[in-house]
Order: structure tokens, then C-alpha cells, then sequence
């Protein structure tokens, strides 16, 4: 069975995407930037941007009945060089103890203001939450 998660960003429904695609035993994460959906807000450190893509992609697994310690793949894209040691102790906050195969890619993001985008794959290792 299919199901499709929504955060309710305008991004999604404009570019055709969904926040996340579960797909039996799978959930798939698109990338997801540091806006606070709530208020259509980017902070402007890496480090708030990196904890709000976090948080979003947490609710996303979660509305899709996985946790966190489900991931077993995460790709980081970040602006800058230099922030590497700045976001790597925030996502080892979070994945330290999972360590999912993972991949950082320095590049250009879709929005000047975008610091860090993060999409994560995971394998539900448990049975579903409802």
C-alpha cells in the first residue's frame, strides 16, 4: 500500500512532490530544507536550519508510523564547505547511535537562503505505530 505525507508547504503541491512516500515496509523523504513550516520561516544559521529539517523529517516519518532509528540512508547537502563541522555534532545527536549509510555533498540548494537540505530513507524495523 501507498501513502503519501504531506507537511502542507506550498513547495509541494507547486513542484508536484510529497514530503515523504511510504511504500510498504519503505518510507522515502525527499529533501527537506530548514524552513519551519508552521510559520514559512528560514532562520538564518545552519545550525537552526539542520534542527528544523530534522524535526520535519521526524513528523513525516512518524505520520507515516516510523521512527527515527528506522533510517538506514541519509544524503546531507550543505552550501558551504565550513559547515561541515558545524552540522556533523547536531546530526550525530540524532543518528549517532542509528548510523545509517550516509552521503554529504557540498552544492548550490534551489533558495539562496537554503543552507542544508537532508533526505532520508528508511526500513521500518518494527510493526506499524497507529
Amino acid at each position: 500500500m501507498r501513502k503519501l505525507i504531506s507537511t502542507g508547504s506550498p513547495f509541494e503541491k507547486t513542484a508536484g512532490y510529497s514530503r515523504a512516500v511510504v511504500q510498504g515496509d519503505w518510507c522515502f523523504v525527499s529533501g527537506t530544507t530548514g524552513y519551519d513550516y508552521a510559520t514559512m520561516t528560514m532562520p538564518e544559521t545552519v545550525e537552526a536550519q539542520t534542527r528544523n529539517c530534522l524535526a520535519t523529517i521526524g513528523k513525516a516519518l512518524a505520520d507515516g508510523g516510523f521512527e527515527i532509528s528506522d533510517v538506514v540512508r541519509a544524503h546531507y547537502y550543505i552550501t558551504d564547505q565550513a559547515f561541515v563541522d558545524v552540522v556533523f555534532p547536531i546530526l550525530g545527536e540524532t543518528f549517532g547511535d542509528i548510523r545509517p549509510a550516509a552521503t554529504m555533498i557540498v552544492c548550490q540548494l534551489n533558495k539562496p537562503e537554503m543552507k542544508i537540505e537532508i533526505e532520508v530513507t528508511a526500513l521500518r524495523r518494527s510493526a506499524p505505530r497507529r
